[in-house]
């Protein structure tokens, strides 16, 4: 008996237990998935999940953009 019987063709969740989700964006700041996406992932087809796993890096910069900062505020009172 081999381990080849317990594997299963699914795709892996992209969950790294980071669980948090972002106000602005609603997407979980550690898998980038929605809250609809994570909640319905063990019921998903694997060519749903597939489609899921191909939009996520194209989110990834959703989660990065700064709304300005330290230097937005120097600049800001540049303008005086």
């Amino acid at each position: 008996m081999t381990d080849e019987i317990w594997k299963r063709a699914e795709v892996d969740s992209p969950c790294i237990k980071v669980c948090v989700i972002h106000p602005a964006t609603r997407l979980c700041t550690g898998c980038l998935r929605t809250i609809d996406e994570i909640s319905a992932w063990s019921r998903m087809s694997p060519e749903a999940r597939r489609d899921v796993m191909a939009t996520l890096p194209a989110r990834a910069p959703l989660l990065r953009q700064r709304r300005g900062g330290r230097a937005a505020r120097l600049a800001g009172s540049d303008q005086g």
